[in-house]
């Protein structure tokens, strides 16, 4: 049951809020008997907005992604999304506590996913508060944090029964605990890995998609120009990995001084465009593990698992010296 409280409701609406104790003075949802208020808003994207949630019987803080769904085809696929939920568990990618369909007016429905709230914000908020102090993340703490990263992509990647990608890899998507570990959201770009494209109005449609879904500094290349007879994968990822190392690094993508330009990032991207730093306090090594994950040709492109064996290798070395 979804009702507005404070506004003109229905009088089973009414007699439903009375007989729960709801105090009118906020908005309330029930998710299967589970009962919230809704406390505020938490921010704005551009297919969906977040409010705070606070379960009436436990006084536990949630997350409410509300997708609005003006056509069929947009309820299917934010169910699709909540469907992605249910597929994957692991703890590197956010689960979900509850999430249903709900009807407006005008033909317009909207899809609620009841989400864990993190307080500590994103990756990206932190990367901003490390920025705004002069700091940067410790090489062993940056290994670790990205390690974990890469564990919940790799779930992602060997799901089953159909293997997916995110599509939308950055650090603005990857939540933190309050113990610090990061957590991947925002499974709307979320798809089957393996796309075969067929002909060129399908590699215009997907190279379309890819535009609204997947953040430019962070997309890889085969989705800046899709080819007519081609297989897309779960390497749009891994390119979108290595250029979220670089980010948590350096505290830009690797494209972005192309990007703020003016320039050409599609051709910044292809010919790997980037540099590191001349003041970077960071090893060689991890220099070499971003250049061997941005690779342009995907065949050539590291898979996920690859990447982890690399870390893990790193953090032995780390430990050592330690």
């Amino acid at each position: 049951m979804f009702w507005t409280c404070g506004q003109t409701c229905q009088t089973e609406l009414l007699v439903t809020s009375y007989k729960m104790g709801c105090n009118c003075t906020r908005e309330c949802i029930e998710f299967d008997g589970r009962r919230f208020n809704v406390l505020r808003r938490l921010g704005e994207g551009g297919f969906s907005v977040v409010d705070l949630l606070e379960e009436n019987d436990t006084g536990k803080r949630f997350a409410l992604k509300r997708i609005q769904c003006h056509s069929q085809n947009e309820q299917k696929l934010a169910k699709e999304e909540a469907e992605y939920h249910r597929r994957v568990h692991h703890p590197n990618l956010i689960s979900l506590a509850a999430w249903k369909v709900t009807g407006q007016s005008a033909g317009v429905t909207e899809v609620l996913l009841v989400l864990p709230f993190f307080r500590r914000g994103t990756l990206q908020e932190e990367l901003d508060r490390l920025a705004h102090r002069g700091e940067q993340i410790p090489e062993p703490r940056l290994l670790r944090l990205f390690r974990a990263i890469c564990d919940g992509v790799k779930a992602l990647h060997h799901a089953s029964p159909v293997p997916l990608a995110h599509r939308d890899l950055k650090p603005g998507n990857v939540l933190l605990s309050d113990n610090g570990t990061p957590v991947i959201m925002d499974f709307g770009s979320m798809a089957p890995a393996r796309l075969e494209v067929k002909g060129r109005s399908e590699a215009l449609a997907v190279q379309d998609l890819a535009a609204e879904k997947c953040s430019m500094l962070f997309r890889a290349p085969e989705l800046f120009h899709v080819e007519s007879h081609t297989i897309i994968d779960e390497k749009v990822d891994v390119w979108s990995l290595g250029c979220t190392l670089y980010n948590m690094a350096f505290q830009q993508s690797p494209f972005e001084p192309v990007y703020q330009r003016g320039d050409s990032l599609h051709l910044a991207v292809l010919g790997r465009n980037f540099k590191f730093p001349g003041n970077s306090r960071y090893s060689t090594a991890l220099h070499e593990l971003i250049s061997s994950i941005l690779v342009v040709e995907v065949i050539e492109r590291p898979s996920v698992t690859w990447i982890i064996e690399q870390l893990d290798i790193m953090l032995q070395e780390v430990e050592h010296r330690v």
